[in-house]
């Protein structure tokens, strides 16, 4: 399908979204006569532009207006905005942890010029990337149980192995902010973050502004366990502020 063929099928799953709150991957694929691969790689972006949330076997909507192509693509230049800020962070020969996540992933072309640097990570994904840089880190796994739909390994046996070591830096993402809490997320399956950041030095929560806000009941790290937010310029310098109260510092990234 042309690219205005696939821009036409992602505001009609909008137009779903908006009339039924939530859609399922198998019904749209049916509908549009599809792959159920190319509606998840649809949902992926549309969740990336703020549009939608991800849940098991389909998304809900998060109520803001449909954005064109221009909007879809200043997300991406938020998220390596983000990604080299966060990566002037590390100096050669830290012992970092990187976890699954779409704007973490970010962060992985940028270590192509970091020496002797040691990862661990529990998402497939992110060892595969790292195994393709020209000075390929040494490589550690969790292992654990795969969960599918975060795509990473959880469970008690992912916790030991990370309590087995000590790290100097852990970068790590979140479904939303929250001023008051600290960073939040629809996964219930959370523990694993808490071990990541006990077990690291410095906590670096890297994530896009529109984060900000979304109302989410699970607190996945407090503001006291993190060292560092690394986001975009899209928050406020008020909301910062706020944040930096807690301990937190915080870089606003711009885009080019």
């Amino acid at each position: 399908m042309n690219k205005r063929n696939t821009q036409q099928r992602r505001h009609l799953i909008m137009t779903e979204l908006q009339q039924h709150g939530e859609v399922s991957v198998e019904q749209l694929a049916e509908r549009f006569q599809t792959s159920e691969v190319t509606i998840r790689k649809d949902l992926t972006v549309l969740e990336e532009a703020g549009l939608l949330l991800r849940r098991y076997g389909g998304a809900v909507l998060v109520p803001q207006d449909f954005v064109t192509d221009s909007s879809l693509e200043q997300v991406s230049k938020r998220k390596v905005a983000i990604a080299k800020a966060a990566a002037s962070l590390i100096k050669d020969h830290y012992r970092i942890i990187i976890d699954s996540g779409r704007t973490t992933a970010a962060l992985l072309p940028e270590l192509a010029h970091k020496q002797g640097l040691v990862v661990m990570t529990n998402s497939l994904a992110v060892a595969n990337a790292l195994r393709e840089l020209e000075n390929e880190p040494t490589l550690l796994m969790t292992g654990g149980s795969w969960d599918s739909q975060s795509e990473s390994f959880q469970g008690q046996l992912a916790e030991q192995v990370l309590r087995a070591y000590d790290f100097d830096q852990l970068f790590i993402g979140a479904d939303g902010l929250d001023l008051a809490r600290g960073t939040t997320t629809y996964n219930e399956l959370y523990s694993l973050s808490r071990v990541m950041a006990e077990v690291a030095r410095e906590v670096i929560v890297m994530v896009e502004s529109d984060k900000l806000g979304r109302k989410i009941h699970n607190l996945e790290l407090p503001w006291q366990a993190i060292k560092v937010l690394v986001t975009d310029t899209g928050l406020a310098k008020a909301d910062a502020a706020m944040i930096e109260q807690q301990g937190v510092s915080v870089i606003r990234a711009e885009a080019d």
